[in-house]
């Protein structure tokens, strides 16, 4: 489970006793208004109305940081149908591809829609609480799904709190990793910098119960609900690391550390982390805990 994290909406003194939201909505409109900050995703269109028999309204639709479809559906309490709203929710949206697309080119531009990833859709549900059940269910299923608890402090803070969080594979992705895996391991990648690869993915993976990750061919995105890592495939002599951590709080060292902020680079985040030897993940080990910690 992820730590609770307090947003502020106003200027104001935060009160100590939690409370639910009046209604539904409240919950919905304060996050729908910063959905980005909150939880890494693109705002793109509330109350959707779906074209079906059944019919039927997606709370929220977004796209999050590594370009996946996202539905987001919201509870003022607790309520054991969410999950499976949310999952016919998505169901349709990879059905409609299109529409979805349509909508993306219309907010985000053309080059938004084009780089959809249509094989990492997400559901975040957003409650007032989730039973065990709930977080054994997410488990069960082959979809990426976030379980988020919430919880008023006084008129100024809500505060966010990953119950459970799961990463679907798809098919293809399932595919090319047992191709990778029958290969010796120098057809896999080159020798020291693929070893130095997977150390770094079990550093970050081993951060958190709630750490995923999520494959894109420009990179690997580690996230706790938003991005805190994103990790491009190794070069000849160095892995590039982006991290969420501020650099201006931290002291940069030539060949190691370099602010990227405002600088084009594949992945999210303005602290990039250079690491050519394992000595160098040693060091690094502070600033991907940092990063952990802000996302």
């Amino acid at each position: 489970m992820s730590g609770l994290k307090l947003f502020n909406t106003k200027d104001g003194v935060t009160e100590v006793t939690p409370r639910l939201a009046e209604v539904e909505a409240d919950v919905q409109d304060l996050i729908e208004a910063h959905m980005e900050t909150m939880l890494g995703v693109r705002f793109l269109a509330s109350e959707y109305v779906i074209d079906c028999v059944d019919g039927g309204r997606i709370d929220s639709l977004g796209l999050d940081e590594n370009n996946a479809p996202t539905v987001i559906e919201f509870k003022r309490g607790t309520d054991a149908g969410v999950i499976h709203q949310g999952l016919y929710y998505m169901a349709w949206l990879m059905d409609h591809k299109d529409a979805f697309r349509n909508l993306v080119r219309d907010r985000l531009g053309a080059s938004a829609a084009s780089q959809i990833l249509w094989s990492s859709p997400r559901l975040i549900c957003v409650a007032g609480d989730f039973t065990r059940y709930d977080a054994h269910a997410v488990r069960e299923h082959r979809r990426s799904i976030d379980l988020v608890r919430y919880r008023y402090f006084g008129n100024d803070h809500i505060g966010l709190e990953t119950v459970a969080s799961v990463t679907g594979q798809s098919a293809a992705t399932k595919r090319a990793r047992r191709r990778a895996a029958g290969l010796p391991p120098a057809r896999r990648r080159d020798g020291a910098m693929a070893e130095l690869a997977e150390a770094v993915d079990g550093a970050l993976l081993g951060l958190g119960d709630g750490v995923t990750r999520v494959q894109r061919k420009q990179y690997a995105a580690y996230q706790r609900l938003r991005n805190f890592a994103c990790v491009c495939p190794p070069q000849q002599t160095k892995l590039l690391v982006y991290l969420k951590a501020d650099p201006k709080g931290v002291d940069l060292v030539p060949g190691f550390t370099r602010d990227v902020t405002g600088l084009g680079h594949h992945g999210t985040g303005d602290l990039e982390v250079q690491l050519r030897t394992e000595r160098d993940l040693e060091r690094a080990q502070d600033l991907f805990r940092l990063s952990y910690a802000a996302a």
